[in-house]
């Protein structure tokens, strides 16, 4: 329910601030004085769009504020889903800047006006004559009949029964559209793994084969210069090893003349031990090398494969195309298994689907059971307040499984005899479908946990008893919801648990509205001067005090 509201610098409002009871709070005043300006100030702060023409001083900014108990409400998972730090007490701001820019907080985080206008549904119902209702939205009529029918339970279940549907249902379509495509690809697929499977892959064989094929291709090039080093180094008259060996042995021989010598003799001698080794390593390459044309045209073909397939699946190396080879085989085990996982996830979406049909029938058997019962006592309830000859009907048309059931209703009326029952949103709003509307949620009233309701003038073209019983049935309202009406009839006035008065007032530059909560004493006043004018008889008096002592 709604705990503060202050308005500043907006329309004609400099600056007020209100704070409704939890029952029902009346609203009067002078015409043209604000009433339905405060009306506008809550529009913005339940997400409706912003105009710098609604600044009342267009140098400053315009700032409304709202705190709203809402425990009742069930709200936790919206604020979790708009990451919102959650409080049993909300605060809701809207501020419009001078260059008409507009900003809106909950609990002092920023927000999309989205968020604001999702939250604001569950906050407060605004209910006037001048506009189309919600009423005539059947989504909206349908939750009015849960309401009235007590479902809240089944529904509950109904609707987790529905979300396991459309999961189950989700994930066989994907598979079978999956499966469809697989199996449209399934042989040109196997063609391309049996081709990889065929080229019995393994890990750096890539590498190793275009190195052999280095040595091939210049083998003759090769052993050419090996045969001229190992020449060099060991022939027996003027190789590089017998010179070396006569160089030993002479510095060998000077080698007891002193360290120098022994030195020099050392460092030759390892020469001769690593030109003995070199010897011996080029001679192994020397053998290992041989000119092969079969084994080279061998290791040509195994790289053109290579490179061929490579190519093919736009990859560089033998490892990605064994990564391939692995997802191929992955897919053709998918498509040998599909029609067995399709059979398991067919049953298992016909088994969701019936539990939810299920559910869905009971739940519109419980809601068919309550429509002359809901019919009943909405038309007493119309007769009482001013509509004799108001009748209503309701048309229930079977539809699939949807989130909210598998029930299209519409709520027919007709306010006048001899007029036939039609859809509500073929009916132009007015007075009549205003009070439809009270009716409904008047009769709703103790079966929900409904947000703030404001009427806005729904008393509008009635007097007498009918605006006694009005008032009254807003009074009980009251008793479980917050309401908040404005009137200008001193009989519906008069229910109030608090009155607030809308004036004018004169400053230095304009007139600017204000509000203020009227005591006993200035509250009889004022329903003396609704019933008697600006200057009240002593019997406007007297009936002043009957209508609040009623």
């Amino acid at each position: 329910m709604l705990l503060r509201l202050n308005i500043n610098n907006y329309a004609l409002i400099e600056s007020l601030e209100i704070r409704p009871s939890s029952g029902l709070n009346m609203i009067t005043g002078e015409t043209g004085a604000g009433k339905s300006i405060m009306l506008g100030a809550l529009g913005l702060l339940l997400g409706e769009r912003a105009d710098t023409k609604a600044l009342l001083n267009k140098d400053q900014k315009c700032v409304i504020e709202a705190e709203f108990g809402i425990r009742e409400y069930g709200l936790e998972s919206l604020f979790e889903l708009e990451d919102l730090d959650y409080d049993e007490t909300c605060l809701i701001r809207r501020e419009i800047n001078p260059a008409g820019k507009s900003r809106a907080f909950v609990n002092d985080t920023p927000v999309r006006l989205e968020v604001l206008k999702e939250l604001g549904v569950s906050l407060m119902d605004i209910h006037s004559q001048h506009e189309t209702l919600l009423l005539g939205n059947q989504d909206y009529q349908l939750s009015v009949i849960d309401a009235f029918a007590g479902t809240n339970e089944l529904l509950k279940k109904y609707e987790l029964a529905f979300a396991e549907f459309q999961a189950a249902k989700k994930e066989f379509d994907n598979l079978e559209s999956q499966a469809q495509r697989l199996k449209k690809e399934a042989d040109y697929n196997n063609f391309l793994l049996n081709e990889l499977t065929e080229a019995k892959l393994q890990k750096g064989e890539q590498q190793e084969l275009e190195e052999e094929l280095k040595v091939l291709e210049n083998a003759e090039e090769i052993k050419t210069k090996l045969t001229a080093a190992l020449a060099l180094i060991d022939h027996p008259e003027y190789g590089t090893l017998s010179s070396l060996e006569q160089v030993r042995e002479g510095l060998r021989q000077l080698s007891s003349l002193g360290p120098h010598f022994e030195d020099l003799s050392n460092r030759v001698e390892n020469l001769h031990l690593e030109l003995i080794e070199l010897n011996r390593d080029i001679s192994n390459q020397d053998e290992k090398v041989e000119i092969n044309f079969d084994r080279t045209q061998e290791v040509q073909e195994r790289l053109s494969l290579f490179y061929q397939l490579q190519q093919k699946h736009g990859v560089l190396s033998i490892e990605q195309l064994m990564q391939i080879q692995e997802s191929l085989e992955e897919e053709s085990l998918k498509v040998q298994n599909l029609d067995d996982e399709l059979d398991r996830l067919a049953r298992k979406r016909d088994t969701a689907e019936e539990s939810a049909l299920e559910l869905g029938r009971k739940l519109s058997e419980k809601r068919q059971a309550c429509f002359a019962d809901f019919k009943e006592q909405v038309e007493n309830i119309l007769r009482s307040i001013g509509i004799p000859e108001g009748q209503i009907d309701l048309a229930r048309e079977a539809k699939e499984l949807a989130t909210n059931g598998m029930d299209r209703i519409d709520i027919l009326f007709s306010a006048n005899k001899g007029i036939a029952v039609a859809p509500l949103k073929k009916v132009a709003s007015g007075g009549e479908f205003t009070r439809l509307m009270f009716a409904i949620k008047y009769l709703l009233a103790d079966k929900a946990a409904l947000p703030t309701i404001v009427f806005d003038e729904i008393d509008t073209g009635i007097s007498g008893e009918i605006a006694l019983k009005l008032g009254q049935m807003m009074q009980l309202m009251g008793k479980n919801h917050q309401v908040i009406a404005i009137s200008h009839l001193p009989q519906i006035a008069a229910r109030g648990d608090r009155h607030f008065f809308v004036f004018k007032e004169a400053g230095e530059l304009r007139s600017v509205s204000k509000i203020k909560e009227l005591t006993e004493e200035s509250r009889v006043l004022e329903l003396a001067k609704m019933i008697g004018g600006d200057d009240p008889s002593n019997s406007s008096f007297e009936s002043a005090r009957e209508l609040l002592n009623l």
